[in-house]
């Protein structure tokens, strides 16, 4: 494993991890995640080079300007990296907003991508708001209450219950957001993030002409399988697969995970 610093056009400092050799597969985190989440998933000794960018505000990344944090700019980020480290084409990828990182990547820099694959998207060509809302609500208690008091009174709002109805797992992240070392990071984020979107309409989604795997599972409310189903009927010839939620059996999720993942991603450069 290899952890190395970049420094972006606009000045912020951003690290990297990456593990394995062979064929290079950009794979990134979520929303306020830590390194361990994509790592979990991803299949060890398979042939492929894990490449993780920490976003800003991630890890041990800067967070730069906060006006600047938008999926177009991790998106940018992500393709400086693979710049600075000579790559020219990789399998591109990752989990909610590494997913959403990864379609804006394909739409647009197509020439870079050999193979997609879109872990639990929290987005399909629009800001989902409504289902994102509690991310902004665990930001305002944060900033107001800190990180202690504000996470006991964001359990008992009802923001949290309802997601915590519908997905014990996405409930438990949000909570998880309150313990992140680095609170003015998590607000900057979480009040921001949210509101954007990948940035790229359904005609461009329908146009990638690269093999794509979509990965979803049920009861999760920030990444609804409906969305998985609808990007997996947009882009022309891509796999869907089901995977058991975490919220029903967490071991299951992450084996389902990566053999969904070794079906699909060797031989980066072959076909669908």
């Amino acid at each position: 494993m290899t952890v190395g610093t970049f420094t972006t056009a606009d000045d912020c400092a951003l690290t990297f991890d990456v593990a394995g050799k062979g064929q290079p597969v950009l794979w990134q985190h979520g929303l306020g995640a830590p390194l361990d989440q994509p790592v979990e998933v991803f299949p060890q000794d398979s042939g492929l080079q894990r490449i993780t960018l920490m976003c800003r505000g991630h890890g041990a990344s800067a967070l730069g300007d906060p006006s600047r944090l938008s999926i177009s700019q991790l998106a940018d980020d992500a393709l400086a990296l693979l710049d600075h480290l000579g790559i020219e084409q990789a399998a591109v990828g990752g989990i909610s907003l590494g997913a959403a990182i990864a379609l804006r990547l394909a739409s647009l820099n197509a020439v870079r991508v050999t193979k997609l694959v879109l872990a639990r998207p929290a987005w399909v060509d629009a800001p989902s708001i409504a289902r994102q809302h509690g991310y902004r609500v665990a930001a305002q208690y944060l900033e107001t209450y800190g990180a202690e008091e504000g996470a006991e009174r964001f359990r008992a709002s009802p923001e949290f219950l309802e997601v915590k109805a519908g997905s014990p797992d996405n409930a438990a992240s949000l909570i998880g957001f309150f313990k992140r070392p680095r609170p003015d990071t998590t607000i900057a984020l979480l009040s921001r993030i949210p509101l954007d979107w990948p940035g790229v309409n359904r005609a461009q989604i329908a146009r990638i002409r690269r093999p794509a795997l979509i990965i979803g599972n049920d009861q999760d409310y920030v990444h609804p399988l409906a969305y998985a189903r609808e990007l997996a009927d947009l882009i022309p010839g891509a796999r869907l697969s089901e995977i058991t939620s975490k919220t029903i059996d967490r071991t299951a999720y992450v084996a389902e995970f990566r053999d969904a993942l070794v079906g699909f991603l060797p031989d980066v450069g072959g076909g669908r």
